[in-house]
């Protein structure tokens, strides 16, 4: 099985969010490809069975425009996309926290919730994540 973890980070958090899933599924023996968004090349989604996609929210609840560049670049709505996300709810209040993860989650029509983090991962959200990949894995094992 081929997995791939995109992601968005500036601040760091969502780096770490994307850190701890690639963690979750090499115990699962899976070896995830990583890509951060932005930075490395683009890559072919097409090549991959699942894919965890994740970023930040922006300005008031908004995908961030290189996460949508991302999006552009695929250039379709591969299925078996998981999205995962950070953000902070001084900035908004709980109605904007994490809107760019369900907005993604919606426009890829994903069968997982989208996880949320508000800010770094730390204590409690360091089992969150790991709950949420194990859900998504077991899924996808399932399915595969």
């Amino acid at each position: 099985m081929k997995v791939l973890i995109a992601y968005l980070s500036y601040s760091g958090n969502t780096e770490e969010v994307a850190e701890l899933i690639a963690d979750n599924v090499r115990q699962h023996g899976i070896r995830p490809d990583m890509h951060e968004i932005g930075l490395d090349a683009p890559v072919d989604v097409r090549q991959y069975d699942y894919m965890f996609f994740g970023t930040f929210t922006w300005d008031k609840g908004s995908t961030p425009d290189e996460f949508k560049d991302f999006v552009l670049e695929i250039g379709y709505k591969p299925d078996n996309v998981a999205i995962f996300g950070t953000g902070d709810t001084q900035f908004g209040g709980d109605a904007l926290f994490c809107r760019a993860v369900d907005k993604l989650a919606h426009f890829y029509n994903s069968r997982w919730s989208g996880l949320k983090i508000e800010q770094s991962p730390r204590g409690t959200q360091e089992a969150s994540v790991k709950q949420w990949t194990e859900g998504v894995l077991a899924d996808a094992i399932i399915f595969a």
